[in-house]
């Protein structure tokens, strides 16, 4: 009998994945890369503190938690070697699609002999809707695993190039991808268009999440501020943003609102809206990075879809 590891996306799946009782162990990977700067050696001491640094100072992580939570069980990954398979559990969505390329990258040194395929979840035969690991029933979840896709020398190689890209300090590089078909990752085309999207707009200094909560406000004109969240986490496309990345958004965003209860703009804020003025001089973060990239050192141009280096 072959023997396999799992590696899944998050606890609520883990914990899924446990009542399912499949053979194998189960390791979670606790990161989220699509935020905040990124080193190419995945695992390395450099990578985690860097991690550490920015979640530290931008989510309040403190160093016991991070240690509890991510370095314990990417050490109890690094301790399991004789797995002959190891099965990726992630979603279509940019969250996980970056985690996901991270955890490649890191198998690719590592367990460089491990056959390693990929359950990835989004379209499901039932409907238009993209789904995520968590929104999926027990006999879809199990067809999910039956029809894992084994991942070729081929693509892992691409996952791994993909991932030095998004941690290199140009993301132009990453917007000339366009092999994307040719390999076994249905979701990385379109969640590396929202990566870039999250540039700021040559139009207003704003990306395209940050001019989304705007519209939400416009638009939507929510009664609270969880009125609000739960729209723009209900409406997200690509992202997979959890609460707590919206609730920094909305930080840096509060000089353009007159209320959160209810939830409205004040004038700037409508003029950045309706792209009056912009808002890049005073939003931008010498230190905010994008993968390898620095965020405000690019603008992102809305009609040739194109990025330009400042």
């Amino acid at each position: 009998m072959s023997s396999q590891l799992h590696i899944t996306n998050g606890d609520s799946f883990t914990q899924r994945l446990q009542e399912l009782k499949l053979k194998g162990d189960i390791i979670t990977w606790r990161e989220m890369l699509c935020e905040g700067k990124t080193e190419t050696n995945v695992g390395s001491e450099a990578f985690w503190k860097t991690r550490f640094d920015f979640l530290h100072k931008n989510y309040n992580v403190s160093k016991s938690w991070f240690i509890e939570k991510t370095l314990k069980e990417y050490r109890s990954l690094c301790n399991h070697k004789q797995q002959d398979e190891i099965v990726l559990w992630f979603e279509y969505d940019l969250f996980c699609q970056i985690n996901m390329l991270a955890v490649i990258s890191w198998l690719k040194t590592h367990r460089r002999h491990a056959q390693i395929t990929l359950a990835c979840s989004g379209n499901q035969e039932s409907g238009e809707q993209l789904l995520g690991l968590s929104e999926l029933d027990e006999d879809q979840i199990r067809k999910l695993y039956d029809q894992r896709v084994e991942l070729s020398q081929d693509d892992i190689e691409y996952a791994d190039y993909v991932w030095q890209l998004y941690c290199s300090d140009n993301p132009i590089r990453l917007e000339n991808l366009t092999d994307f078909e040719n390999y076994h990752f249905d979701y990385l085309e379109n969640s590396i268009q929202a990566h870039l999207k999250r540039f700021p707009s040559i139009r207003n200094g704003l990306n395209e999440l940050e001019n989304r909560v705007l519209k939400a406000v416009a638009d939507e004109k929510p009664t609270s501020k969880k009125a609000l969240m739960k729209f723009l986490l209900n409406n997200q496309g690509w992202y997979g943003f959890g609460d707590s990345q919206y609730q920094r958004i909305l930080t840096n965003l509060k000089p353009l609102f007159s209320s959160f209860s209810p939830v409205r703009l004040n004038k700037t804020g409508k003029d950045i809206l309706d792209r009056k003025t912009s808002y890049y001089s005073v939003i931008r973060d010498n230190e905010a990075y994008l993968g390898g990239a620095l965020k405000y050192n690019f603008l992102y141009n809305t009609d040739s879809g194109r990025i330009l280096k400042l």
